[in-house]
């Protein structure tokens, strides 16, 4: 019974490792619904994160979010800033170099 209980624990531990390195449990966020502030920022690869803002869990939306982002990082660097992950994260981006 132990031996069963401990490979079944294994095999279940171990299908969520592939999950989560597979980026399964991410949200993505949605070009075009976020917070442009500057042009050629749009794309995840044209842009690194900054800073977080606001509380987690939170509780508004990405112009919430981006006016939150706007009130503690200049622009530039900021320029995009969107609610993401599963957590609820606001997150400000400035253009990658």
């Amino acid at each position: 019974m132990a031996k069963n209980l401990n490979s079944a624990t294994f095999t279940v531990l171990l299908f969520v490792l592939v999950l989560a390195s597979t980026g399964i449990f991410k949200s993505e966020a949605l070009p075009g619904v976020t917070c442009p502030l500057e042009t050629g920022c749009s794309a995840t690869t044209s842009r690194v994160f900054l800073s977080e803002c606001g509380e987690a869990p939170f509780k508004g939306t990405d112009v919430d979010c981006c006016n939150c982002c706007k009130k503690i990082n200049a622009s530039p660097p900021l320029c995009w800033a969107v609610v993401e992950g599963l957590d609820l994260h606001c997150h400000c981006y400035q253009k990658a170099p």
